[in-house]
């Protein structure tokens, strides 16, 4: 059973136009509330959304789908992403859904699935859903039609929670932390839960208006976290995305460290502690050659799995490993997470700079990357550039020139009619002209 609508994060495109519409995630919860009806008798759903303008009459429209099946909706309101995984099981749910387009602008918007246990649904789970999407599903009786209740300390809980996995008997006294929030989902949980842990919190990002979301600010903007850092001389900064489920580690001078970074800092942690299990780390192929050898180093094993933080889980769930993510700042702690939380991350940061005293631009830099080159083309609906015998052939003379000297990788975006082309190499003038010639041959075809 094969999926079209779903991608590797759920289902996303722009609102208001399909299948981001009202009409879509109507059926959408028609057709999970089908779909979980045959695993409870007494279905419950807890429904989060991040700060999109979007968010309202995506969260209404899935209630009705939902309710109809005759299953009670909790409504969390504003929370991270990761806060749903983890509401899902405490509240002892049968789905959790998440309304977030992540790090996209505020136009877009998403519906992601969680599981009974927390975790995001399999690729063979949303398949299923996605088949009943077009069938003739039967409501519920007017007697079984499900309530609809808004839960308002569901932020409170998850900042309880994100707290207990900072290490007893640290505190944060002493620091001075920016926090970017990218005035998403976590724009209140955030610079709460680092006060309350005693820093001394520096907001950004925390005036959300339905439409800055991600705008200039947050993980993938860390420009304003940077000039925050430098201007109220911090010794750390934290800029997270949209929906709070990656992150980006700035030093005190403001320089940015990336996902790969703060894993190479944690798995050296957790491995020098007995901590880490499986003596290894999940990443995905984007992950930097660098960091590989980095663990290497270290007798550790660098897993490797396709792009998209579902595919990192579902390989640690399988092998036992306890520590993934991907260079895009999605960092999974299965001991504490069961999906990426980018508070939960930064905490472990701030956690080893309080335990060492040891400054973030000491900490920030466990490995030198091999250089990398990302470039990404954008293509018309209903292309298929890849399959075209010059794009092919380019890609094919780029990995003869590369073997043995570095690593070529070209995907399609799983959330954006994007091509993206990815090279390393010890030359960076290799480097620059094999990922080039993609790009022109794949503009090309576009």
């Amino acid at each position: 059973m094969t999926r079209k609508l779903f991608g590797t994060d759920g289902v996303r495109g722009t609102a208001n136009t399909a299948p981001m519409t009202a009409e879509v995630a109507l059926r959408l919860g028609l057709a999970a509330g089908k779909y979980f009806q045959r695993k409870s008798a007494l279905p419950r759903v807890v429904i989060g959304k991040d700060t999109r303008l979007s968010g309202y009459m995506l969260e209404n429209a899935l209630t009705a789908g939902l309710t109809s099946m005759g299953m009670n909706v909790l409504l969390l309101g504003p929370v991270p992403t990761p806060a749903v995984g983890f509401l899902t099981r405490s509240m002892r749910a049968d789905l959790g859904v998440m309304i977030s387009a992540s790090h996209n602008p505020h136009q877009d918007n998403g519906i992601k699935f969680f599981g009974p246990d927390g975790f995001k649904l399999s690729d063979a789970a949303e398949a299923e859903i996605e088949a009943l999407l077009h069938a003739d599903i039967p409501l519920a009786d007017p007697a079984d039609i499900g309530r609809a209740k808004r839960i308002e300390d569901g932020r409170g809980r998850y900042q309880e929670y994100a707290k207990t996995t900072f290490p007893q008997g640290l505190r944060l006294d002493g620091l001075k932390v920016v926090i970017d929030c990218a005035n998403g989902a976590a724009y209140r949980a955030a610079p709460e839960v680092l006060w309350e842990l005693g820093a001394d919190v520096i907001p950004v990002g925390t005036s959300p208006n339905g439409k800055n979301i991600n705008l200039h600010c947050g993980s993938t903007h860390p420009e304003a976290a940077a000039e925050a850092v430098v201007a109220h001389g911090a010794d750390v900064g934290i800029a997270l995305d949209g929906d709070a489920d990656r992150v980006m580690i700035l030093d005190q001078h403001g320089r940015v460290a990336d996902g790969d970074q703060i894993m190479a800092l944690l798995a050296a942690r957790w491995a020098e502690d007995g901590r880490l299990k499986g003596g290894a780390l999940v990443a995905t192929v984007m992950s930097n050659l660098g960091l590989e050898r980095f663990l290497q180093g270290r007798g550790l094993r660098l897993e490797r799995t396709p792009v998209g933080d579902r595919y990192v889980v579902e390989r640690m769930r399988e092998g036992g490993f306890n520590l993934g993510g991907e260079q895009s700042g999605h960092i999974v702690m299965t001991d504490h997470t069961t999906t990426g939380d980018g508070l939960v991350a930064g905490l472990q940061f701030l956690a080893e700079m309080a335990r060492s005293g040891k400054p973030a631009s000491e900490l920030t830099h466990s490995f030198d990357t091999v250089p990398q080159m990302l470039k990404n083309v954008r293509y018309a609906a209903g292309r298929e550039p890849l399959k075209a015998q010059a794009v092919q052939s380019a890609i094919a003379d780029a990995e003869t020139r590369l073997q043995g000297h570095g690593r070529l990788l070209i995907r399609k975006s799983g959330t954006e009619p994007l091509i993206r082309v990815m090279a390393e190499a010890e030359d960076p003038a290799l480097l620059s002209d094999v990922v080039d010639s993609i790009v022109r041959a794949v503009e090309d075809a576009a």
